[in-house]
């Protein structure tokens, strides 16, 4: 298992049980992960294995029952949160890709990926110029003027992670993010992802059951009756 420094993400003995009494359910069990900064890991496994509620969980959306979460130096949750604003905590630590881009429909791609700046108060200027050199690096400059309608599938999951990263999250969490798109195109958005991770110390954790990207992954945690197992993945290099 990589060694955690600086940033990136640490969970140790999680659990979240819905309900009480004879009717609770034991959603995870005791779940051990850690992503290291500029790495990219899959998460998979069947339905109703706990995949949800651990990102959910990851994301700060809803609360554990018990265990801890570091996200860098940062203690995030320990026997309840240790962060008073989470929406902050989300906004600022945590960026999000999802099986839909969802992008706002009457912004232009510029303002997509600029909004969540702007929300934490950076100048418009300042948010606009981080967007810009982002989607220069996705290679979808040529389309900041844009709107998402505009866009093909590819461009708009490429706008998508731009704006997942454009806060500089230690962490991003990307649900099915190829799960809409076609072999080559899934392909290239686990490569812009890899590359991304790199270049930004970001750690990035992939649900997934798309059998195109598992081999792409160096390391893989299966989730099975709320825990977790780590493997090898085959690390397959993309071109």
């Amino acid at each position: 298992m990589a060694e955690l420094q600086g940033q990136g993400i640490r969970i140790e003995g999680l659990k979240k049980r819905y309900g009480e009494g004879d009717t609770a359910v034991d959603a995870l069990k005791g779940v051990d992960m850690q992503v290291a900064p500029g790495e990219v890991v899959g998460l998979i496994g069947p339905s109703g294995s706990g995949k949800s509620t651990l990102l959910k969980c990851l994301g700060a959306v809803i609360e554990p029952t018990a265990g801890r979460m570091t996200l860098g130096s940062d203690v995030i949750y320990e026997e309840g949160w240790k962060i008073s604003d989470l929406r902050a905590l989300r906004r600022d630590k945590i960026g999000f890709v999802f099986q839909a881009p969802y992008l706002i429909p009457f912004l232009d791609v510029t303002d997509n990926v600029a909004l969540l700046p702007m929300l934490a108060g950076r100048p418009n200027g300042e948010a606009r110029q981080r967007a810009r050199e982002l989607l220069e690096a996705l290679d979808v400059a040529h389309r900041a003027r844009a709107m998402p309608s505009q866009l093909s599938g590819g461009e708009q999951q490429r706008v998508a992670i731009a704006r997942a990263l454009v806060n500089r999250p230690p962490v991003i969490l990307a649900d099915e993010p190829t799960a809409p798109l076609d072999s080559e195109r899934a392909l290239t958005v686990i490569r812009i992802l890899e590359q991304m991770a790199r270049q930004y110390e970001t750690a990035v954790i992939v649900v997934t059951h798309d059998e195109k990207i598992i081999p792409t992954f160096r390391r893989i945690y299966h989730i099975r009756d709320g825990r977790t197992h780590e493997e090898a993945g085959e690390g397959r290099v993309l071109q």
